[in-house]
């Protein structure tokens, strides 16, 4: 998926890009004020981030986290009956409304050939956890973060392929469990679920250890071409199955919309309770 027209990284809205000299690129979700929650717009923002990063051969390495002022990482997709409204009108005709579980973007990080390091500085829940399991290759996070997969209570299908990445990594029986359930977990325990956590780390260390392991990814410390080489072979396998997975998770998406548990769902979210599910 390409885009016929550029967006330049001066009108970000959703994001904040800083490029560094010494080639490290941090890519900061920056809307505080709904815990950088993910937006069709951020989702555009970060695909051109993404696609400027690779293009750019300075950068080497980047690096995803959240904004400070959120004292979230982020807290999943944003709905809302303007959420297109920001998204430039030369771009509207090209989004697929109905890829919830972001095709485009899930594809166009799994492509990227350079690293990219997660710094999970808060909350991280549904798609603000699926999102760095399948964009990115180390994932640091601080000891007062949590993490929840709340498709469940939204009575929604996952994204970002988690339904087959999440197997892939803890085993069937306890993604089942974590999906299933929806049940919130500690930093700490999602490291020891094997969750695709590389380290816990107390919250004023977890950006500094996050640059020092950048650091270790560039020139002169690591050959940037090797760690290329070997993304792209381990990545290679399963790009074809991501895609179909991608695929099946958009179209069961369709289907959770169409259930008057969805909508129970929204109720209860606005009403602040707890839903009441009918199983239709």
């Amino acid at each position: 998926m390409v885009f016929n027209k550029t967006m330049e990284v001066e009108d970000f809205q959703d994001i904040i890009y800083k490029k560094e000299p010494n080639g490290i690129l941090t890519v900061t979700l920056n809307r505080p004020e709904r815990k950088n929650a993910l937006s069709p717009l951020t989702l555009l923002e970060l695909w051109h981030a993404v696609n400027h990063a690779e293009e750019d051969e300075e950068i080497r390495v980047m690096i995803l986290t959240g904004c400070e002022e959120a004292n979230a990482f982020c807290s999943g997709g944003y709905f809302s009956e303007d959420m297109f409204e920001k998204i430039p009108q030369e771009y509207r005709k090209e989004i697929d409304i109905m890829d919830m579980a972001s095709k485009k973007l899930c594809l166009k990080f799994w492509d990227f050939t350079k690293p990219i390091i997660t710094a999970i500085n808060g909350l991280a829940v549904g798609g603000g956890f699926t999102l760095p399991l399948v964009c990115s290759d180390l994932n640091y996070i601080a000891e007062d973060a949590w993490i929840a997969l709340y498709f469940i209570k939204r009575a929604v299908m996952t994204d970002f392929a988690t339904s087959y990445l999440l197997p892939l990594v803890v085993g069937f029986q306890k993604a089942k469990e974590l999906f299933f359930m929806g049940e919130k977990l500690s930093a700490q325990e999602a490291y020891e679920f094997n969750l695709g956590i590389n380290k816990v780390l107390p919250k004023k260390d977890l950006m500094p250890y996050v640059r020092k392991q950048a650091f270790k990814l560039i020139p002169p410390k690591a050959p940037s071409v090797s760690i290329k080489l070997m993304k792209q072979a381990m990545h290679s396998h399963y790009r074809e199955i991501l895609k179909n997975q991608l695929d099946l998770e958009n179209k069961y998406w369709k289907k959770t919309l169409r259930t008057k548990d969805f909508n129970e769902s929204l109720k209860a979210l606005t009403q602040k309770r707890e839903p009441k599910f009918i199983g239709k």
